[in-house]
């Protein structure tokens, strides 16, 4: 398959000391060699692969130098996109790499749209469409596990499961075809039946079992979003600076001095925190305040977890009470700070209000707490398996909605089995959990959906 020759900035912008535009396509070589000047003559068209090379860009136009680059030569098929590849790498500024990329589109190349290198890395079949969509979640990744996670989806974990599963399936397909094609013999159908509930039960237990990661593996993926609620001036913002170890939210001892919403991301012990810190919810007279107020009812109610805050030196007060009502069927902890000032509060009723929920005592002034915090955010969500390495975490919402499409298909064809269904009718079950594993490795799946897939990936990757 050819395609046209494409090119993009693949290095993030802004003033660096290198950046680097990227060509793919049967045409990357003659483009670059029309616009390089090497001090040696050298041609671009005639250097060995994975070479690099220094010199000057020219436009060929008015023969002004452009810019002192190093062109990295990298040929078909041993390349990303499996096309040939040239990379322009040249000074990090902003003018200096637009030029670069204006002179190679002026020449015959065309703009990249958004995951068009990797679309073709995918079209191309050097890698499946669950190891590109990889790509994407190893560049978004927030924290060493997620991105251990995505590297291992990116080198083909995933996709050999689920062609061994396939194959499975391929397999227990062969031996209802011989009972269709042979429906006389007694003998061929007991066996048939036998080697169907073996194959597809193994096929179950396996995607039971990549299911079972889902919920980690999302949030290692998309992070926990994670919403810090109480009075005002119980100490909020302080517990979103000491998490994320910066001040990025003021903190003062006039109740109502956050008046908005704050939003962080933070790498507590490997699982990756949205961190909400929120408006103190009270009554108040204030607008301003009042719509921070709002905010944060909003941002309770679409949070994964709820950090609680309440003051160690003040009694319950009717509006901690609402709190615990309003998160009751939530997760949450529950955070006891000011235990450097004198106890006012009944840590008794407190744990009555939790309700078994994780109680957690902090004096955040003190820097006091934040590691019993940490691990019971941990704990809450990963009961101590998110070291487990060898686990294939599932973690793309898309993938889960196709596993369990497949789960219910391969059930239904034991259901079926076991309740004396023609094998025909069982064979349709079989076939189209086969097709549905083959849409998460792209093997059957339409092409709206992979435009759709890749539009969502930057441009230059």
């Amino acid at each position: 398959m050819e395609f046209d020759t494409i090119a993009a900035i693949s290095t993030p912008v802004g003033e660096g000391a290198i950046a680097i535009v990227r060509l793919s396509g049967q045409e990357a070589f003659a483009i670059a060699n029309r616009l390089f000047q090497s001090p040696t003559g050298k041609q671009l068209t005639e250097v060995d692969t994975h070479t690099i090379h220094y010199g000057h860009l020219i436009n060929p136009t008015t023969e002004d130098m452009i810019e002192e680059v190093m062109i990295s030569c990298m040929r078909a098929p041993r390349t990303f996109t499996r096309e040939d590849i040239i990379e322009i790498n040249c000074h990090g500024g902003l003018v200096s790499v637009n030029k670069v990329l204006e002179l190679v589109l002026s020449h015959g190349a065309r703009l990249a749209e958004p995951g068009e290198f990797t679309k073709r890395a995918f079209l191309n079949g050097r890698i499946d469409l669950s190891q590109a969509e990889a790509v994407m979640d190893l560049i978004r990744a927030k924290t060493d596990r997620a991105m251990d996670v995505a590297l291992k989806q990116m080198e083909g974990r995933l996709s050999n499961l689920i062609k061994k599963l396939r194959q499975q399936i391929l397999e227990t397909l062969a031996h209802v075809e011989v009972n269709i094609d042979y429906p006389e013999y007694d003998d061929v159908e007991e066996m048939t039946h036998q080697v169907l509930i073996e194959k597809a039960s193994y096929v179950s237990e396996q995607l039971n079992m990549l299911l079972s990661t889902a919920k980690q593996g999302k949030i290692l993926r998309e992070g926990i979003k994670t919403a810090i609620v109480g009075r005002p001036n119980v100490g909020k913002s302080s517990l979103l600076n000491s998490l994320i170890q910066e001040n990025k939210a003021i903190v003062t001892d006039i109740p109502g001095t956050t008046r908005d919403v704050i939003e962080e991301y933070v790498n507590v012990r490997g699982v990756p925190l949205r961190l909400i810190d929120t408006a103190g919810i009270r009554e108040t007279e204030d607008i301003v305040e009042k719509i921070g107020v709002e905010k944060s009812r909003q941002a309770l109610k679409e949070a994964d977890l709820i950090l609680l805050v309440l003051n160690n030196s003040e009694v319950l007060t009717e509006e901690d009470m609402k709190l615990f009502e309003a998160v009751e069927e939530m997760n949450v902890i529950v955070i006891v700070n000011k235990t450097d000032l004198p106890t006012k509060i009944d840590i008794n009723e407190v744990k009555k209000k939790a309700n078994r929920r994780p109680v957690v005592t902090t004096s955040l002034k003190e820097d006091e707490g934040i590691d019993d915090l940490e691990e019971a955010i941990r704990s809450l969500f990963f009961e101590g398996n998110i070291e487990n390495t060898d686990m294939t975490y599932i973690s793309n919402s898309r993938h889960i909605s196709l596993l369990n499409q497949a789960k219910n298909s391969i059930d239904e064809a034991i259901q079926g089995v076991e309740a004396g269904v023609p094998i025909d009718i069982v064979q349709i079950d079989l076939t189209r959990c086969w097709e549905q594993l083959g849409e998460i490795i792209g093997d059957s799946v339409e092409e709206s959906l992979i435009d759709q897939l890749f539009a969502q990936f930057c441009l230059g990757k």
